[in-house]
């Protein structure tokens, strides 16, 4: 009786182990992917908006109705990614996700001065040969390291009120997303 209450025990707990384990991995294996999704969508450099119009299919289901986003896919094999934008929102943040969707660096309004979008993504390698010459008017953007060449930008910003909409859109339609050499 013993030896069978242990082995109910040792299946039950294998089976929840397996169990989490194909829940941890299944995203890996999708492909139906943020990225995918995305490259369905759009072009490298090429900045999509996330929240869709109502009549329209969103690009990445259940957002936060309050924020609206918009995101680029970036290959650094092109050369370093700089992405800015200027205006003014109630709030803003940036996420920026390699290849599998794993957050690699997020950043909000508070982390700039003037309140814009200013920063640079890059690999080791290329901050390496960036620090050795400056580009003039990069000195204050702020520098992700990025650990493989391609990921996505996504930029969200906060809509309190249907009075902000225009003001969101119009700052999520300025922004750039460009590769430099």
């Amino acid at each position: 009786m013993l030896r069978l209450l242990h082995a109910l025990i040792l299946g039950i707990v294998g089976a929840g182990i397996v169990h989490v384990a194909v829940l941890l991995l299944l995203p890996g294996f999708s492909e139906n992917n943020a990225w995918s999704r995305l490259a369905a969508s759009s072009d490298f450099y090429k900045v999509t908006r996330l929240d869709a119009e109502p009549s329209l299919t969103p690009v990445i289901k259940s957002m936060d109705p309050l924020f609206d986003a918009a995101a680029c896919r970036f290959d650094l094999s092109d050369g370093i990614l700089q992405v800015s934008a200027k205006g003014h929102t109630p709030f803003w943040s940036v996420s920026v996700y390699n290849h599998a969707g794993e957050n690699i660096y997020s950043f909000n309004d508070h982390t700039l001065p003037n309140g814009g979008i200013d920063f640079i993504v890059l690999t080791s390698a290329q901050m390496v040969e960036l620090r050795k010459e400056m580009p003039e008017g990069l000195d204050k953007s702020i520098y992700v390291e990025a650990p493989g060449n391609r990921g996505i930008v996504v930029v969200r910003s906060f809509v309190p009120d249907k009075s902000w909409k225009k003001a969101v859109s119009d700052f999520l339609g300025g922004i750039t997303c460009t590769p430099q050499q």
